[in-house]
């Protein structure tokens, strides 16, 4: 029983070791994604030396309708300038079957967002993510977006060999 008690542990441990990361947050969206109600992030004090990449993370089961997911984000400098990029990212293989990593219902997707960013600007860094997922047809998006139970930000130092 101990044994197995410190294997756990040790897994446990080793999952939440990420050396690539210098920053990786999480939102948890309770009850459906409002298409009016964005994902927040702020970052401070980021190297303003080194080029990061940047990825979208999210978490999603089984009440994902789509096989594809659509966003809207805006990186907000802290001198006043924004970027805003749409983005489609494929959620799902031909077949149905749930991309990303993971047991069970939840299946963990890191989606490329940018790369080679250089923070030199010094202060706070915005992030805002918004889904822009309609059915098709439709012109305005779905209301409230079921399915996706986290979206973050995940920042990398970007490796020389790169």
């Amino acid at each position: 029983m101990r044994s197995v008690l410190f294997i756990l542990l040790l897994c446990a441990f080793a999952i939440s070791c990420d050396s690539d990361a210098v920053y990786h947050q999480y939102v948890s969206i309770e009850n459906g994604w409002d298409i009016n109600e964005p994902v927040v992030l702020e970052i401070e004090k980021l190297d303003s030396i080194k080029p990061h990449n940047l990825y979208i993370t999210l978490r999603n089961d089984n009440r994902y309708p789509y096989s594809n997911l659509y966003l809207i984000t805006e990186m907000q400098f802290p001198q006043g300038r924004t970027l805003t990029d749409t983005l489609e990212y494929e959620m799902a293989a031909p077949d149905g079957a749930w991309l990303g990593q993971g047991f069970g219902d939840i299946k963990e997707s890191i989606l490329w967002y940018k790369e080679g960013v250089r923070f030199r600007e010094s202060g706070t860094y915005t992030f805002n993510i918004q889904h822009a997922v309609r059915k098709n047809g439709n012109v305005s998006g779905d209301v409230s977006l079921k399915g996706i139970t986290e979206i973050g930000l995940r920042i990398e130092e970007q490796q020389e060999n790169e």
